[in-house]
């Protein structure tokens, strides 16, 4: 008589699931008692591949930081570098962004979050930077990408043209909503330029003085 299939648990298939239930449901849809149900295991046998809830959810980022590129950093310059990164960790976060306020906790022990901050933080110090600067260009950007990535500006306005009535220079807030991606994006990217091409400009003047 054959035995009965036993369902085959790794670390991998749990992040899986755990990162669909984020995506789908948020952070609090997580247990270790709804993952087994997902996965079709006994609770228990989780905690052979992780200790707790927020064991699973670090890997669960560290799993989304891992598809952001930072191939450029060993290609470009830096300041193209920084651009070119910035927007594919944009993206990647705008994908998942139930999974940003553990993200925002920064890297911790997690090998993909601690090998982008080395990368960035590396591009900087060869461009020229002091150490103290580059921290403080790598926090800024990560304040940048991951609170652009938190909520939706133009979703904060009702579309609501009488809400606005005794708000003079918010007659048209009530369109906002409509144009969320132009309006969320356009800030983005504004934000960025504006940032890196500030740096890029203030390099330049520090190496010629």
């Amino acid at each position: 008589m054959a035995r009965p299939r036993q369902v085959l648990l790794s670390r991998e298939r749990i992040v899986d699931a755990a990162a669909a239930l984020v995506d789908a449901e948020g952070l609090e849809a997580v247990s270790v008692r709804r993952l087994a149900t997902e996965l079709g295991v006994a609770g228990p046998s989780l905690y052979n591949h992780f200790g707790t809830k927020a064991e699973i959810l670090d890997a669960v980022a560290d799993a989304v930081i891992l598809r952001v590129d930072i191939s450029a950093f060993e290609a470009h310059e830096w300041g193209k570098a920084l651009r070119l990164w910035a927007q594919s960790y944009h993206a990647v976060l705008s994908a998942h962004p139930n999974i940003v306020p553990v993200l925002a906790r920064g890297p911790g022990r997690n090998p993909a979050a601690l090998a982008m901050a080395d990368a960035v933080y590396g591009a900087l110090i060869r461009a020229g930077w002091s150490p103290s600067r580059a921290t403080h260009i790598g926090a800024l950007l990560r304040y940048l990408v991951t609170g652009s990535a938190l909520g939706s500006f133009a979703l904060g306005f009702p579309e609501d043209p009488e809400l606005y009535a005794h708000y003079p220079h918010l007659h048209h807030a009530h369109h906002l909503a409509e144009h969320r991606e132009r309006v969320d994006e356009g800030a983005f990217v504004l934000g960025l330029e504006t940032l890196v091409s500030g740096l890029e400009s203030q390099l330049q003047s520090e190496a010629e003085r």
